[in-house]
């Protein structure tokens, strides 16, 4: 009679606000602190999910409680974003119940299978909606447990930690996350070591480094059609075909995975999509942070953001308000921001929830899947 009144009362699903194309959860407790969530919509489909969940993340056996955190910023479509948010944790629950202990492995076979599973979904719907090939998502997850953060990522979202520095007087960032943009020289470096028979595996169209010139990011889950040469054909769109074929997977799914320990000197951790980051710089970002109160500060973040677009075209804040979603999006991209809170003291085992950010934005009418 009692147990299931407790699950209530601590666990199950929590809900965020809206309000227009915002959406935000101004505080919540997790399980070694508190949090805030804000999702600003500027595609006519949001393409960014996000997630927060918090609690025992693996089998009774092993008795891991934690916070998982995922950020994940689609591209060409929501589908795959909107994959990943419903199927990555659950399999991080699976292989961490089977290891019985989290560890980088744990998180890049997570990575791995909601890869495999994705594009399966893509080879089951290939006939009926070919274009679910084309479309892809960056993927940024965290995970705190037993002092530490695991931070795994693919593409171009950012993870950051605000460190307080001389007695409290000072917070420096210091970013988590490794990107995999080919704007960035040494990624360049990369694609081009890996595919040294390809002398135009990387492409400047329109002042902008691209992937075949098609994408910016060198990593991702989904975008199947620079993965398998199976969907490098009709009926995919032709702006999207290769004119000469591949062999071996241009784009990679594999994380760059970073382990950092907590320190009394970690205050907090900013997941972001690059949505947040075009506008404001790592410093900044932290810097708001340190200096507002904890309650609404994913909000205040993604208004600052906001104001910085709407200066650099000229504009008031006010009037970019204004603007609707599809054609908002010449002004920003989606944004997605999760701040957590590290209280390395606290342990509350039953601060057990899940969320899901931009729940309630206005949503299409039909997905391929």
């Amino acid at each position: 009679m009692v147990k299931p009144c407790w699950k209530g009362r601590l666990g199950g699903v929590q809900n965020g606000k809206t309000n227009g194309l915002l959406w935000y959860k101004d505080l919540g407790s997790h399980v070694s602190g508190e949090f805030s969530m804000a999702v600003v919509q500027a595609n006519n489909l949001l393409e960014d999910q996000s997630q927060v969940e918090s609690g025992q993340l693996g089998s009774l056996r092993n008795g891991l409680y934690g916070t998982f955190i995922g950020v994940y910023d689609g591209h060409g479509g929501p589908e795959a974003s909107r994959f990943v948010n419903e199927n990555m944790f659950s399999n991080l629950k699976k292989f961490l119940s089977q290891d019985e202990e989290m560890s980088a492995d744990v998180i890049r076979k997570s990575f791995l299978k909601t890869e495999e599973e994705f594009i399966s979904l893509v080879r089951d719907q290939w006939c009926t909606c070919p274009q679910i090939a084309s479309v892809g998502t960056c993927c940024l997850v965290g995970v705190v447990c037993n002092g530490l953060i695991y931070i795994a990522n693919v593409g171009d979202s950012r993870a950051v930690l605000g460190r307080v520095e001389r007695g409290g007087k000072r917070i420096s960032a210091i970013q988590l996350s490794e990107e995999h943009n080919v704007n960035c020289e040494p990624i360049r470096d990369e694609l081009r070591s890996l595919h040294p028979e390809d002398p135009k595996i990387v492409v400047m169209k329109h002042n902008v480094w691209r992937v075949k010139g098609l994408i910016q990011v060198s990593r991702s889950i989904g975008d199947a059609y620079l993965k398998n040469p199976e969907f490098n054909r009709q009926p995919l769109l032709p702006k999207f075909r290769l004119p000469q074929p591949f062999t071996k997977p241009i784009l990679s799914p594999e994380p760059s995975i970073y382990i950092h320990e907590i320190s009394l000197k970690d205050e907090f951790l900013i997941f972001a999509s690059d949505g947040l980051w075009e506008h404001l710089s790592n410093e900044e970002a932290v810097n708001i942070v340190h200096h507002y109160p904890r309650n609404g500060i994913a909000r205040r973040l993604v208004k600052a953001a906001l104001r910085v677009a709407a200066k650099k075209r000229e504009m008031r804040y006010s009037d970019l308000k204004k603007i609707e979603r599809g054609v908002r999006r010449h002004f920003h991209d989606d944004i997605t921001v999760v701040v957590v809170f590290l209280d390395p003291s606290l342990m509350n085992i039953n601060s057990s929830f899940s969320i899901k950010g931009g729940v309630g934005l206005p949503a299409p009418n039909k997905f391929c899947i």
